[in-house]
């Protein structure tokens, strides 16, 4: 066994790197830029992030040295909702020219002087740990990181790992002392394309490094053109933020250009691998085999006690000692007994239908390399916009589940269905961006996008699950195969393994058991500012997902009707959402272990946003095994012959 793993599992990882592997792939229609020599390379900013406030600030909102125009780039919704505000900087950089260090705004031969005011605010921002994020030709920033391990090969031998972390660091502290990075160095690859002999060599850039250094005003030599001396690293002290008073201090760069090998087609490589992926490979394989493997044994179980119940019920001479006995077709005659709030449930199934369709394009699409990271903001852009546009798909499914459940008030489950999953998540967002807006954070929605959200949840979402609630409810209602009697039979007491919150706990298990080694990168992704970019892989785990969600919740409901307890809608809707259950403590634990966050507004965000995830995942596995349930319910019946 162990031999045959060990054949098995590195041609699995092959196989799944070729599906799932991001290595010389690039969207699609988007085309590079070519720069021939002494062409200039604008250097944007995009932001100042820190995972311990999650509180994005824009560049300017420090007192860096601007240009003589600032010009803010036009961005999608995506990049407004994340908090980018992509603006012009000063840095002048040349296509393959060095710069040895030149000084930035040196107006009148003076050095730059911070107000205590703006002092208190840098230092206070440094001592939050925030990063500066900038961009050139559209590729982020990096600052280079060498790890050192030791090796026992015939002695100790130090072995250099280089990883890569997202922007570079505004600044550092020690004990009593605050010092801000006030120059940088720059390093960027570029590749040299093919060209004919007569034509001019075109470049691309396919890299973009940052070394940040702390330098102190008085080891700096400045000339007449700008350009200014590098003191020795042995020789030089770090420039001081003394946030009790004025400082002065000079903001300094320099360039260096190097030729790389890398293709412009695999220039984000770099970003997408900066740690080590081969633990997230081989717990994506064990979690797929362990699901797989469980799923295949509720299967048999459940597949093996169906073929017996039903060869009992449907024998003849039997019928009198079947009825004796207890079992899921004593409760025939009121298992389809519509529920209480038939509206409600399902106005958040039809929800739950316009998520699951969003999820499954957008994870898709991603997976095929067309919501690139180059293309900021694209995933969250496309996610809105599907989701307003698949309201037609959640609002047929409510129509006809409604009309099913013998609902008559087409028009007020149609209003139900496009506001209540909505207005509570616009609701929560409203509250917590008006915190944002207290911080003066570029995280904060402004105004107008707001405007514009409203006018798409109401001109496109709101007339679209109308149009489909409208053909849902004119549809033929769903054909449940029995009758349901007129008068409700009497539901014997349960045992305490029925309880709901228990079969919560019980079917929650399985679908979190899929997917948590993933949810941790997401997390990473979304609190600590990494790129996600294994979508090949998500898909995997949402398909894996998706199956252990229905076949959990088939077993729970047979269960529930086994113990003759006929009221399985509601209760097999809230309980195939387990796993959000499970969301909610590992956000919790996540929040505790891997975070440093000790004010209140960051921490009110994270369990804000961390309730809307929560809500989310719960309708969306929700609305999974409540369909999954619902065919294998109708399934069983139509399959016994009842009198």
């Amino acid at each position: 066994m162990a031999v045959l793993m060990g054949w098995l599992l590195p041609r699995a990882l092959g196989l799944l790197s070729l599906v799932c592997g991001t290595n010389s792939f690039y969207v699609p229609g988007v085309a590079p830029i070519n720069f021939h020599q002494n062409d200039p390379v604008e250097i944007k900013a995009v932001k100042l992030t820190s995972s311990r406030t999650q509180l994005p600030y824009e560049y300017y909102s420090l007192p860096f040295c601007q240009p003589k125009k600032i010009t803010y780039k036009a961005e999608n919704l995506g990049e407004v909702l994340r908090g980018d505000r992509i603006v012009n900087t000063p840095f002048q950089v040349l296509m393959n020219s060095e710069k040895k260090c030149e000084v930035l705004c040196y107006q009148l031969r003076k050095p730059v002087v911070l107000t205590v005011e703006q002092s208190k605010l840098v230092a206070e921002r440094i001592n939050e740990d925030y990063y500066v994020h900038l961009i050139a030709d559209n590729l982020p920033v990096a600052t280079r990181l060498e790890l050192y391990s030791n090796r026992d090969d015939e002695g100790k031998k130090k072995e250099k790992e280089v990883q890569f972390e997202h922007g570079y660091r505004l600044g550092f502290s020690d004990a009593t002392k605050i010092y801000l990075h006030n120059h940088l160095s720059f390093i960027l690859y570029y590749h040299r394309e093919d060209v004919e002999e007569d034509q001019e060599h075109n470049y691309r850039v396919v890299r973009f490094e940052v070394i940040p250094q702390s330098i102190r005003l008085e080891d700096l030599k400045v000339d007449e053109k700008n350009s200014c001396t590098l003191p020795d690293a042995a020789g030089s002290a770090p420039q001081e933020i003394d946030p009790t008073k004025e400082n002065q201090l000079l903001f300094t760069y320099s360039v260096h250009w190097e030729e790389s090998d890398i293709k412009w087609a695999s220039r984000w490589d770099t970003y997408l691998t900066m740690s080590d992926v081969q633990i997230h490979w081989f717990s994506i394989i064990n979690s797929v085999v362990v699901v797989f493997f469980l799923s295949g044994i509720l299967s048999m179980i459940i597949i093996r006690t169906l073929r017996k119940d039903i060869a009992n019920y449907n024998k003849e001479d039997d019928i009198e000692d079947t009825m004796e006995e207890s079992g899921w077709k004593l409760v025939h005659g009121d298992v389809f007994r519509p529920p209480q709030y038939p509206m409600i449930l399902s106005s958040l199934l039809g929800s739950g239908i316009q998520l699951f369709c969003m999820i499954l394009i957008v994870i898709f699409v991603a997976m095929l390399g067309m919501l690139s990271p180059s293309s900021r903001g694209a995933l969250m852009t496309t996610a809105c916009f599907l989701f307003m546009f698949m309201g037609v798909f959640g609002g047929f499914s409510a129509g006809r589940l409604y009309r099913t459940l013998k609902g008559h008030r087409w028009k007020k489950g149609a209003f139900c269905t496009a506001m209540l999953y909505p207005g509570v998540v616009f609701g929560i967002c409203f509250v917590l961006n008006c915190f944002i807006w207290g911080k003066h954070s570029s995280g904060a929605v402004p105004f107008p996008t707001m405007v514009a959200l409203l006018c798409m949840w109401f001109g496109i979402s709101l007339p679209l699950v109308y149009l489909g609630y409208y053909f849902g409810f004119r549809k033929q209602p769903y054909d449940n195969p029995v009758r349901t009697n007129q008068i409700p039979r009497q539901i014997p007491e349960q045992r305490w393994y029925m309880n709901r919150f228990v079969g919560i706990l019980m079917a929650g298990i399985l679908p979190f058991g899929a997917m948590f080694i993933e949810l941790f990168f997401i997390f990473s992704a979304i609190w600590e500012n990494q790129f996600y970019y294994l979508f090949g892989f998500l898909f995997l785990v949402f398909i894996i997902l998706v199956v252990s969600c229905s076949q959990i919740s088939i077993v729970m409901v047979y269960f529930q009707l086994c113990a003759e307890d006929y009221r399985w809608w509601w209760r097999n809707f809230l309980v195939s959402g387990g796993s959000a259950f499970y969301v909610l403590i590992y956000a919790i634990f996540y929040f505790v272990n891997k975070l440093d966050i000790v004010e209140f507004i960051p921490s009110l965000l994270y369990f804000g946003y961390t309730a809307l995830m929560v809500l989310s995942f719960w309708l969306l596995t929700g609305t999974i095994g409540f369909y999954a349930a619902y065919m294998f319910v109708r399934k069983i019946y139509a399959a016994v012959k009842i009198d």
